[in-house]
């Protein structure tokens, strides 16, 4: 792949340039004004007013989601349609302790810069960004997926902060289960036989799934918590909930795993003679590679002068709705370090980092990278077929069988 023309590239930098302050007074403010999922109205409406005044148009509400939106910009009828994704919502209690207010500026500075270059240098193609909420507590993207939002994109591209600079890698596939079992009320002491114990169903649903970690394959994950368990310790309880989550690398590895799941509590209800109500939310599925894809973040990188890490062949043991994305269309993304690699993220600390000079410099950095790629897509529409080209390969494949 060849290094952008250094015409381009110089003129994407002084795009960027020219957008500094503004955008990191976008960053900062979303990181004090933290809003968690569904909630996003300031951050959304900030992001919306900036790509507004950057001769976007821009619709919000988006997709049927309150804090989402869409903000487009066209030239010429030829070129690729090429979208940066916007994330923006918080964490309870922590704040932005994921970085979403350096991934929505850097999205808003990059569809900004990539326009400038293409309005200047008389390039077509389509540059969108879009406002993607709730990505940390609900999966709004799965929602904007299911509104069409993401139909005839030709490239997605987003970066997240983290304490590493890597490109593309996996994530696990995740299936969100509730278990709600309903017993019958006596007094613990005085008539015992007369009641039924749901919370003992729950109980004896957690012994089960203890005993189905040992015939799993390594890359199963089953982690759950009790919503619900009884009133008083003199009653016998009524009515006890489970909340599972169900990850693996593959959603066929996730769906057979959940299927063992709900056996392991249709049989405490059974031993118990509790009933048994069982709830699935949506799928967050794995990400698809996209070589093409990452190979030009790195070019982008590399030609930026950041250093990349090689990205493990074991993947990320998180889940995002990005996954779903990337079944859906062409896309990659990458992580750029703002912090130590002994910070966690969602911790008091990466929140810190999130509103630092280095998180502040790596948000730049990735309006650079980001305009870059959207740069060199529009310059090789063999590289945009060959994104589609994987996409369908890795989407026809044993993952999704």
């Amino acid at each position: 792949m060849r290094l952008l023309g250094e015409k381009l590239w110089e003129a994407a930098r002084s795009a960027r340039d020219a957008r500094r302050q503004r955008l990191s007074r976008l960053s900062a403010a979303i990181h004090a004004n933290p809003e968690e999922g569904w909630a996003e109205v300031k951050a959304a409406r900030w992001l919306g007013e900036c790509l507004a005044q950057e001769g976007f148009r821009v619709t919000a509400p988006a997709g049927g989601v309150e804090t989402a939106f869409r903000a487009e910009w066209s030239r010429g009828k030829g070129g690729p349609t090429i979208a940066y994704l916007a994330e923006y919502d918080a964490l309870p209690e922590l704040g932005h302790a994921c970085g979403h207010n350096l991934i929505g500026a850097a999205a808003a500075g990059a569809g900004a810069a990539l326009r400038q270059v293409m309005l200047d240098g008389g390039l077509e193609g389509e540059v969108l960004v879009l406002g993607t909420p709730a990505e940390e507590v609900g999966g709004g993207k799965l929602k904007l997926l299911e509104a069409g939002m993401f139909d005839g994109l030709d490239a997605v591209l987003m970066m997240h902060p983290a304490t590493s600079t890597r490109v593309g890698g996996t994530s696990l596939a995740l299936t969100p289960i509730r278990f709600a079992f309903q017993g019958k009320a006596a007094h613990a002491a005085a008539s015992p036989h007369e009641g039924i114990n749901a919370l003992d169903a729950v109980i004896q649903t957690f012994n089960n799934a203890n005993a189905l970690r040992q015939h799993v394959t390594e890359d199963v994950r089953l982690h759950g918590i009790i919503t619900r368990g009884g009133v008083a310790p003199n009653i016998v309880p009524d009515a006890a909930e489970a909340y599972f989550y169900v990850r693996a690398s593959s959603i066929g590895v996730v769906s057979s795993t959940l299927a063992r799941l709900e056996n392991c509590a249709r049989a405490a209800a059974l031993a118990t003679g509790a009933s048994l109500t069982i709830h699935i939310e949506d799928s967050y599925l794995e990400i698809l590679p996209n070589a093409p894809l990452e190979g030009c973040l790195l070019q982008s990188l590399s030609q930026a002068g950041v250093a990349v890490e090689p990205t493990p062949d074991i993947g990320m043991r998180g889940s995002t709705d990005f996954g779903n994305v990337s079944h859906a269309c062409p896309s990659a993304a990458f992580t750029m370090a703002i912090a130590p690699r002994e910070v966690a993220v969602h911790s008091p600390e990466f929140a810190a980092a999130s509103a630092s000079l280095a998180g502040e410099a790596a948000m730049h950095e990735a309006v650079l990278v980001l305009a870059a790629a959207g740069l060199i897509l529009i310059g090789d529409p063999a590289l945009v077929a060959a994104a589609h080209a994987a996409g369908k390969e890795h989407r026809a494949g044993p993952a999704l069988e």
